[in-house]
């Protein structure tokens, strides 16, 4: 079962892009205070850095490079001339692709996908007043002239332990792998807990393995019933040691009938997650459903095929940058700007970049019931503060 998480990460994943982190140590793109100045009426070119390397990068490269034509198309208000570059998979084709862009005109950058990539992208063209707008997940690369337009663990944590709070849900469990991805998801678990006076009962770890998981059942339940946490916070995916946690620890007495299972990724994918038994119950975050869907079909007439699973990052992006453009302003581009505080309407909802280069998308929370999603607290439409 734990296979699955390696033959997938160059399509999605978490941990792809939290294990990248590693190599980037002490290579922060450089905050910058100006910004190409943007002419009213101006057709402002876009760069779009697309992966390449591999028969999953391509597919992922045109669903993106499709989304975001699809986004021009339906502009109005804002010219905007889309160019796309080859940016590779590694950091010396990021920055390559990324000089290139500028040195070709291109005011704003939206991509690359991953996070090394991405990395080099910003700090290639930092000095330049340049901003980038990666389609990465990674915080770790967020910051100065780089944001990260993926959904990101503490968005996802804040937004259920927030919610659970609200239903009583104020001491919690967390497990987690012991690798990368697990350690960020928990410390983005304990973040949140913190913001929303959520105390933590404690934190139970597992090797990265079914061994591991299977060694560590009986510890979870012996912290559960000590501790009386009301809620169990997973990091684990559908792809990894979620199925199999879900399974055992019910059949050694702990379910969501003890305590709430909480899961900090999304566990609709794949469907046939739904049919779980150990699922049932259980709550996670997920973006507006009804205007992914409407999305996913707009995506559908459009070129024949559904859209791969971030390409509607590429449609905010566009979406982002027209909604400035169309503003007037020279100064459209900049970080004041891109970071103002009602955000933009995206595809998949409302999303707002933050002053650290991270983002807040507006999630739904969502529980399976009889095998079926049911959205049991809606995504927000809108965020306070002044803007857009």
């Amino acid at each position: 079962m734990f296979a699955v998480l390696s033959t997938a990460r160059k399509v999605w994943s978490l941990v792809t892009m939290t294990v990248a982190a590693a190599a980037l140590s002490g290579c922060e793109p450089v905050a910058t205070s100006r910004a190409p100045a943007v002419a009213s009426g101006e057709a402002v070119q876009v760069a779009l850095l697309l992966p390449s390397g591999s028969a999953g990068d391509d597919v992922l490269a045109r669903s993106l490079q499709q989304a975001a034509e699809l986004a021009v198309r339906d502009l109005s208000g804002a010219k905007i001339t889309l160019r796309v570059y080859d940016a590779g998979a590694g950091a010396g084709s990021g920055a390559a692709a990324a000089n290139r862009a500028v040195a070709e005109g291109a005011k704003i950058i939206l991509g690359p996908v991953y996070a090394e990539t991405a990395n080099a992208a910003g700090l290639a063209v930092a000095s330049k007043g340049v901003n980038v707008l990666s389609f990465s997940n990674n915080t770790d690369i967020a910051g100065g002239n780089v944001f990260v337009l993926g959904p990101t663990f503490q968005n996802t944590a804040n937004r259920l332990v927030g919610y659970g709070a609200t239903q009583g849900k104020r001491n919690i469990l967390i497990v987690h792998e012991n690798n990368p991805a697990g350690n960020l998801g928990s410390r983005a678990i304990a973040n949140a807990a913190r913001k929303s006076s959520v105390q933590v009962a404690g934190t139970v770890g597992y090797d990265f393995s079914q061994q591991g998981v299977m060694q560590t059942v009986p510890g979870i339940v012996a912290q559960q019933r000590a501790t009386g946490a009301n809620a169990v916070f997973f990091t684990a995916d559908t792809a990894g040691a979620l199925p199999l946690l879900t399974q055992l620890l019910p059949e050694q007495g702990l379910s969501n009938v003890t305590a709430q299972f909480v899961g900090l990724t999304r566990w609709d994918l794949p469907s046939a997650t739904l049919a779980l038994p150990g699922v049932q119950g259980g709550w996670f975050a997920m973006p507006d459903p009804g205007l992914t869907n409407q999305f996913n079909a707009r995506y559908q007439q459009a070129y024949g095929q559904p859209p791969h699973p971030i390409a509607g990052l590429a449609y905010d992006g566009i979406a982002a940058i027209g909604a400035l453009v169309r503003s007037g302003r020279k100064d459209a581009l900049s970080r004041a700007a891109l970071t103002q505080g009602s955000g933009f309407a995206g595809v998949n909802g409302v999303f707002r970049l933050l002053p650290d280069g991270s983002n807040e998308r507006g999630l739904a929370v969502a529980t399976i019931r009889n095998n079926q999603v049911v959205v049991i607290d809606a995504a927000p439409r809108s965020f306070g503060g002044t803007g857009l």
